[in-house]
Formats: structure tokens, sequence, C-alpha cells
């Protein structure tokens, strides 16, 4: 003899079905494994047919999933970044969505590696490029950094004595800082005395937010 199922309990399972495999795809919308960040990374996933690279060396994971949490976000920063009038704004600041996203550029004189220092931050990410010119860039992973100067809401900052890999950043690249990447931006790079500079900063979301 079959038992039959009472058409409310049928329901409550499609129902519950259902709940399960929208948080499933939540979980793996927002989170990756390493590989396939990377390979997330490497295609571009970010935006279709989006011309510039991110540096070899960024954390796939947490790009992935900084992304995905607030993607609507993201693009605006992303597309502000692709933009071909950007580099012909003037220095200042730019808003992009709120006090979610927005824009700095700057024009100025590098700094000696004695002037520049290291930094982090907690409540937003950097994304770094340079319009025009050329300077280094060193990151660090934030365990292998010593504090000078404590973090501070005000500045959304802390200081650090530290020694990291070096990269000549130039047009064609962008980069991408997490509260876990030490870095010492707007080294001066020989022949590059003048820099044009963008910096895009976007509201970190910690993983028990996302």
């Amino acid at each position: 003899m079959s038992m039959r199922i009472p058409p409310y309990a049928r329901t409550f399972s499609l129902l519950l079905v259902a709940l399960l495999a929208g948080l499933l795809s939540v979980a793996q919308t927002t989170s990756a494994s390493e590989k396939a960040a990377r390979q997330w990374v490497s295609y571009r996933g970010w935006q279709p047919g989006y011309v510039l690279p991110v540096y070899d060396s960024v954390n796939a994971r947490e790009f992935f999933q900084q992304y995905h949490a607030h993607k609507a976000a993201w693009d605006k920063a992303l597309a502000f970044l692709a933009d071909p009038n950007t580099v012909t704004l003037d220095p200042g600041k730019y808003p992009i969505a709120g006090d979610t996203v927005y824009a700095s550029i700057t024009e100025g004189p590098s700094k000696t590696l004695e002037q520049a220092g290291w930094e982090s931050h907690r409540k937003y990410i950097d994304l770094q490029y340079v319009l025009r010119g050329k300077e280094q860039i060193s990151v660090v992973p934030i365990e292998k950094a010593t504090v000078v100067h404590p973090y501070e809401a005000t500045r959304d900052g802390a200081s650090y004595t530290a020694t990291g890999t070096d990269y000549i950043a130039a047009p064609g690249t962008f980069y991408l800082f997490f509260p876990h990447d030490v870095h010492r931006p707007n080294v001066q790079v020989n022949g590059y005395d003048i820099v044009k500079k963008l910096v895009i900063k976007i509201r970190y979301f910690a993983a028990s937010t996302l």
C-alpha cells in the first residue's frame, strides 16, 4: 500500500528545495576556490570585453567575492576606470556611487623611496591606476609588515615598515589592494618626475557581511 503525501506537504517540500537551492546559489556566487577565482581573473570575468588587466598577484578570491557581493558598485568603478575620457579629467575628487565608490585624480611629482610610506586600509579597497607616466608600487601581506602607526578610522589607514614585492605601475594595468595588502605607492621611477594617477576607493565588506 502506497502512502499519499498531502498536497500541503508537497508544497512545503518544493519550497524548502527552492530555498536551499537559492542559498546554495548565493554561496557559490560569492565564494570560489583559488583555482576558479584565478581563472575568473585571468579571463576577466568581471566585465566581458574589458581591456585593462589587473596585476598578476592580486588576491583573486578576495576580488571574486567582493565583486560578486556588490556587482553594481564594482561595475560603476570599473566603468569609470575604462572610460577613455578619464585620463583627460582634471585633478580632483569624483563621486561614483555615493560613499561606496569614489575617485581621486592627482597629477604631480612622485616621492623618493625615503618619502614614500607603507599603508593599509580597512573601510575601503584601493584601486590604483597610473593614467600617465610610471611609478613604483610595492605590496606585502599585512602579517609580514611591522606597524609604526596603528589604524586610525578617521583617515582609514595604518602605517608600517616592510619589505615587499616591487612593481612598475604604468598605463595598461590596474592594481587592487585589499585590507590585508600593505602597499607603498607613488615611488619615483627614473625619467618620470610627474605622474597622473587615478585612485578609486571601493567600500570593503567583511566576509561575515557577504
